[in-house]
């Protein structure tokens, strides 16, 4: 079975060469209409951008065998490398060859792109855990706003804000700069945009300019996950301009646009919410959102019973919706709790199936909960950074503000479901299956304090090569082996581009996981710091690879999807159980780099693996792990806390600790 962890994770974004955009936050425009008047229109380079490439098959077969050799002993390498040069030379050169032509026939999007809607969309497993991740914000600066209706009101002014400002071509164009001084200024903006979209992408490129795929920005707002048998459906309907919010497992909405598409006052706003906010009405006996968090073909059946129950209507209300904002009747009270909460919650409370959820606590704490098969991290990434900026810097209310004398009864329309007596054994079994599979799931995080980006910079290290090295490294010392690990990247440089996978466990991060943790004392610091500096190189090199499409995982995956769409048999290299386990992900790691983030998080992607959501930032690391029952993520993070030490002691010349 393929991982789906897949995308689950945050994308990092193609570092180091064209890195997560750890882009300055763009300028505002005040409290308005639009965040921002870009001179450059937001979908200027998209008709240009290149093409995902099509890595050579030889090259694949190099790269899997390398990402192999540390997971396998030496009798089964052998027959894994009989696999590949049989694949190579046969099956595999003639799916190759196919995959290459169906490419040629499509040059209005990348080889990927429809087997990974695919692979998410048939996915029977419900979202929740297995797809949803989420990105928490920091709090507001201005202690005062993270009042839940102040910061709720303004979360919502900045979010439709962002809405019309995507729509109406006034958002800057996600790019990434390499060398900001030339290419992020007035002046070559001034320029690019008189550059025909057919051409821009190469004006770009010659100031060392990277823009980036935004195929996916529209599904952001308005859309929805459908279940239907086999196969989810993606809903979106870009006339709705009403707001679906959630409170204790009810439904309302209102308008937020009005009819001429201007956005509905924020003291309207304001009011509207805070009439939902008074609102007695208990959790609902059988609350509906417990059936987002079901089996897709368990949901489908029940979802066609409610819609010939008398329920179209109603549904359509809340699939069309602008978005989801989940006000919540508690406070956060820490980080684990903050990530439970954000993650799952109690499953009355959130609609799972929305493009995301956007989640505020009582105590104003706030998070982005987000469905995965329409896109990936880059486009909520940018919609996460821009609401931040936005509603902490021109804030749409201050606390002081007082909400419109407006009848509140009559703009805000509660939902009621009719629901049948199997719609309600429904929504019961689905709360059991919910509450059973919360009780397995353990998150635990740490901070790291003793340096960051900036000291490892100097050492000419990889921030990101020494937090996965780490990873390696607690592994062996928890459970004394090395396994198969994910770590997502993004290829949104390149037309309709998804991820690839950075395979960080290899050769280099074996033999210098074993010195450090095995046999430390046999090592002198200088041999110790040399084998990190090896593994900072490679992972390196993995990393830019992976960046331009020159991965092996999403080849041989669009390999196994097209030899299955032309009724081949399955070619013996996919049945081979080194494949299986190199695809069974028991560390699957993903990071971002934003300072709107204060956490983030998602499940393991197999029982008995971690899921590891990590950030490096100036001066110290974060990590975030999650485990179920067959793991234990507290120890894990024991064991990378101490690996940590040790590699920091031994960057400063000093003996490790036994």
């Amino acid at each position: 079975m393929m991982p789906r962890l897949l995308l689950r994770a945050w994308p990092r974004g193609p570092a180091p060469v064209l890195g997560a955009p750890s882009r300055a936050l763009s300028a505002s425009s005040g409290p308005a209409e639009y965040l921002q008047h870009s001179i450059v229109p937001t979908m200027h380079y998209q008709d240009s951008l290149p093409r995902l490439p099509i890595p050579k098959l030889e090259d694949t077969m190099r790269r899997y065998l390398s990402a192999q050799k540390p997971l396998l002993d030496d009798s089964q390498f052998r027959k894994t490398e009989e696999f590949c040069k049989s694949f190579e030379n046969g099956v595999g050169k003639e799916l190759h060859e196919h995959l290459l032509a169906q490419d040629k026939q499509n040059k209005h999007t990348s080889y990927i792109s429809g087997p990974w809607f695919d692979m998410y969309l048939t996915a029977r497993d419900s979202v929740v855990l297995n797809f949803n991740p989420f990105m928490a914000f920091n709090p507001d600066p201005k202690s005062e706003y993270n009042d839940q209706l102040t910061r709720a009101t303004n979360m919502t002014v900045s979010a439709v804000r962002f809405l019309k400002t995507l729509r109406a071509g006034l958002l800057e164009p996600e790019v990434f700069h390499l060398n900001p001084a030339k290419s992020d200024t007035d002046t070559f903006k001034r320029l690019i945009r008189f550059v025909p979209s057919s051409l821009s992408w190469y004006g770009a490129y010659l100031v060392n300019a990277y823009p980036l795929d935004m195929s996916q920005y529209f599904r952001l707002f308005n859309s929805t996950r459908l279940p239907k048998p086999s196969r989810d459906e993606l809903f979106t309907d870009a006339k709705a301009r009403h707001l679906l919010v959630l409170r204790k497992g009810n439904f309302y909405v209102f308008d937020v646009l009005d009819q001429d598409g201007n956005i509905v006052s924020p003291s309207e706003i304001q009011a509207h919410l805070k009439y939902i906010l008074s609102d007695n009405s208990p959790v609902p006996e059988f609350p509906l959102a417990y059936l987002t968090s079901e089996n897709r073909d368990v949901w489908a059946e029940l979802r066609q019973k409610l819609v010939h129950g008398g329920n179209e209507e109603t549904l359509k209300k809340v699939d069309s919706a602008v978005f989801c904002l989940c006000l919540d009747d508690f406070p956060v009270k820490d980080v684990t709790h903050l990530s439970h909460t954000m993650l799952h919650g109690d499953g009355t409370n959130r609609w799972f199936d929305k493009s995301f959820n956007l989640i505020v606590a009582k105590d104003g704490t706030a998070a982005i909960n987000f469905e995965h098969a329409w896109g990936d991290g880059v486009a909520v990434l940018r919609f996460f950074n821009e609401v931040f900026k936005d509603s902490t810097q021109t804030p749409a209310i201050t606390p002081r503000s007082q909400p419109a004398a407006t009848n509140s009864s009559v703009s805000v329309q509660k939902l009621s479901f009719k629901l049948s007596d199997a719609v309600k054994a429904g929504i019961t079994t689905a709360k059991e299956k919910f509450d059973a599979t919360m009780k397995t799931l353990t998150i635990d995080s740490i901070q790291f304090y003793r340096g960051g980006k900036e000291f490892l910079k100097k050492q000419k290290l990889s921030p990101d090569a020494v937090a996965q090295l780490a990873f390696q490294m607690a592994f062996l010392r928890q459970y004394g082996q090395t396994v198969a690990t994910y770590e997502s990247c993004s290829t949104a440089a390149f037309k309709h581009g998804r991820t690839e996978t950075i395979r960080p466990a290899s050769i280099f991060t074996k033999r210098c996981s074993e010195a450090f943790v095995k046999q430390p004392s046999k090592h002198s610091v200088g041999e110790l710091q040399h084998m990190v500096a090896e593994c900072s190189k490679y992972h390196g090199q993995l990393t830019k690879e992976a960046a331009m499409g020159q991965g092996f995982d999403r080849h041989l995956f669009a390999l196994r999807y097209l030899a299955t769409a032309r009724g081949i048999t399955l070619p013996d290299l996919y049945l081979d159980p080194a494949y299986g386990r190199i695809n069974h992900n028991i560390l699957s790691t993903s990071t971002l780099n934003s300072p709107a983030v204060s956490i983030g998080g998602f499940a393991p992607v197999v029982p008995d693996g971690f899921g590891i959501a990590y950030l490096v930032h100036d001066d110290w690391m974060g990590c975030n792990v999650s485990s179920y029952s067959g793991r234990n993520a507290r120890e894990f993070l024991h064991c990378v806390q101490k690996c940590l030490e040790d590699v920091f002691d031994t960057l400063e010349g000093k003996a490790i600790k036994t």
